[in-house]
């Protein structure tokens, strides 16, 4: 991880609520941004933020999130996401998330990030997948 990345530094994700990303157990008339979606736009958000201050062969993985989301964001409509590092503590990296669209602020909350290496975490993985084959 470069030492470029540091706490302060935010950048903003504008995007439009297709269909994909709406709630469909409410009816046509009811399809909104859904939680699952907007939680997702937050971590890509922040994996694209963190991925251009990364070296060779590192990524991140999502290790924590908490939001709130108290706006109903129709489909069709403008979405505008910010997010801002707020602490690095080793390779872990923690981000204040907001979110709003046209008419008002939807979501806030907390996300954090562990940066990896990506063969280690190969390395980790396929372990795993060996040790769960013998169970």
């Amino acid at each position: 991880m470069k030492s470029t990345l540091v706490p302060g530094i935010s950048t903003v994700r504008k995007l439009t609520v297709d269909r994909p990303r709406t709630i469909d157990f409410l009816g046509e008339e009811l399809r909104v941004y859904a939680t699952p979606e907007l939680v997702r736009d937050f971590e890509i958000t922040c994996r694209e933020l963190i991925l251009e201050h990364c070296d060779a062969g590192e990524d991140s993985v999502g290790t924590g999130v908490n939001i709130t989301h108290t706006g109903a964001t129709l489909a069709g409509m403008p979405v505008e996401i910010t997010v801002q590092v707020t602490e690095i503590n080793g390779r872990t990296v923690k981000f204040a998330l907001s979110a709003r669209d046209g008419v008002e602020a939807i979501s806030s909350g907390e996300h954090s990030r562990t940066v990896v290496n990506v063969e280690k975490l190969r390395a980790r993985v396929a372990a795993k997948k060996a040790a769960a084959a013998s169970l």
